[in-house]
């Protein structure tokens, strides 16, 4: 279990997705609130197409949405996006970002930022799977869950494309099968725990 040592010690919650995630992406957006304390990080499973997301989506949330720059600071009550041909990375409480690692076939962008943040992350990780094809990120599932966070995978009925859900399902590594609008109601009552954990700690 991660145990909390720095300023950068809130949860952030990674929601991959792909083909289909757009509706997604909006539907939980829509249903979380905005002042839970938490970063939500979209890495969309795109290689060469320019995302559009960071001026798609700031009409499904209060909270700023920006495109993610080398070293830019990660902050809570903000939603992040991945852009594309990148892998991604946080370092030292910053994102980071390197060239695409696969660049060729079905890329593993998800995977790699999972990764990362279970070496580099102090705070609750809370990792989201939804719609999309092929099964990027469902190898790193395993990894989150042993390092004290949560996972969760889109209802497969309520996903356009499926396969993606189904992988992370097929992994072993989920807690929660939700619809989009269940899951922002999960990841609002996790931190809501979080909060009331951290209070406990800085009462003592």
């Amino acid at each position: 279990m991660k145990t909390r040592n720095s300023a950068k010690d809130f949860p952030i919650v990674c929601v991959g997705g792909s083909a289909g995630g757009l509706d997604a992406y909006r539907r939980l957006l829509k249903n979380l609130p905005s002042d839970l304390g938490v970063a939500i990080v979209i890495v969309n499973h795109l290689r060469t197409v320019a995302t559009m997301l960071h001026e798609i989506l700031p009409s499904s949330t209060v909270m700023p949405v920006r495109l993610i720059k080398e070293k830019l600071d990660i902050v809570p009550n903000h939603v992040f996006i991945i852009p594309e041909k990148r892998d991604l990375h946080v370092l030292n409480g910053e994102f980071r970002l390197k060239p695409i690692s696969k660049p060729w076939g079905w890329p593993d962008v998800i995977t790699v930022f999972m990764r990362s943040l279970t070496q580099n992350w102090d705070g609750k990780l809370i990792a989201v799977i939804v719609s999309g094809y092929d099964g990027d990120g469902a190898e790193a599932l395993c990894g989150i869950k042993e390092v004290g966070g949560i996972t969760i995978a889109q209802k497969p009925e309520t996903a356009a494309y499926p396969d993606m859900p189904e992988s992370a399902i097929a992994s072993g590594c989920i807690d929660y099968i939700l619809s989009p609008e269940n899951i922002a109601k999960e990841i609002a009552r996790i931190a809501h725990i979080e909060k009331a954990e951290s209070q406990v700690l800085s009462d003592t």
